[in-house]
């Protein structure tokens, strides 16, 4: 166990780092439901850590359900680590690859979610969701990026689903629903940014149009379009990134 706690890097955050490899250890069952972490001390001399590194990342797996702590005694694996909840850590969203698994999982749930919003929303719900579609177009003409309001869009086809785990998914998303950085003012933004932003709104009001016909089929291959595109915009901005 301790051969896993060599000592850590300085560049990174070095209780994320600690947290990472000891979540390693108990996912990838090196230690066991039940089993003892180290000790404060036999940790600090291993990896190399104060004690308050130490500390914060024995607190991070407890909050993570992967631990529980007794007092005087130490830390042990939770007995039912497996159970623990799903969650997207916002710091773990460093790079393009890991905003593309994002968008991935959306897909995986945004696409039915349209269908549905076509298919039992009523007139009340097609009116929200031109609503927020309209509050994006006034964010532009703002010389804003929009994004609160392209989650509030996506949130409104949700609502329209009348399931409310669509809608609680994507509030546990949060802003990780439009992970697309914030577009400069107009005056500073470029044809292509511009040409960006157009994009973006004319698929937004091809899915508004298909649940506000009631086309569920429409309006999942219009949300899955819309998706599609947003995964290779990314895809072409990692491959940007990469040649600088």
């Amino acid at each position: 166990m301790l051969a896993a706690l060599r000592p850590l890097s300085p560049p990174r955050n070095l209780t994320r780092e600690l947290v990472e490899r000891l979540s390693a250890e108990i996912t990838g069952g090196k230690l066991l439901p039940g089993a003892r972490l180290p000790t404060e001390l036999e940790m600090m001399a291993a990896a190399g850590v104060s004690r308050t590194v130490v500390r914060e990342a024995v607190a991070a797996l407890r909050a993570e359900g992967l631990v529980v702590t007794r007092q005087g005694v130490g830390a042990f694996v939770a007995a039912d680590v497996q159970r623990r909840p799903f969650r997207i850590d916002p710091d773990g969203l460093r790079s393009i690859g890991e905003v593309l698994n994002v968008v991935e999982l959306r897909m995986g749930v945004e696409i039915e979610s349209a269908g549905l919003a076509a298919e039992r929303g009523g007139a009340a719900d097609a009116k929200r969701i031109g609503a927020a579609l309209r509050a994006i177009d006034e964010a532009f003409a703002r010389n804003e990026a929009g994004v609160d309001e392209d989650v509030a869009f996506h949130r409104a086809i949700a609502n329209a689903t009348g399931n409310p785990q669509f809608a609680r998914f994507l509030e546990f998303l949060g802003r990780f629903v439009i992970p697309r950085r914030t577009v400069r003012p107009v005056a500073e933004r470029t044809e292509e940014q511009r040409l960006y932003l157009a994009s973006i709104q004319e698929e937004h009001r091809l899915i508004f149009a298909a649940i506000r016909d009631k086309d569920p089929s429409a309006a999942r291959a219009a949300m899955r379009r819309h998706l599609s595109h947003s995964r290779e915009r990314y895809r072409k901005l990692a491959g940007k990134t990469a040649k600088k």
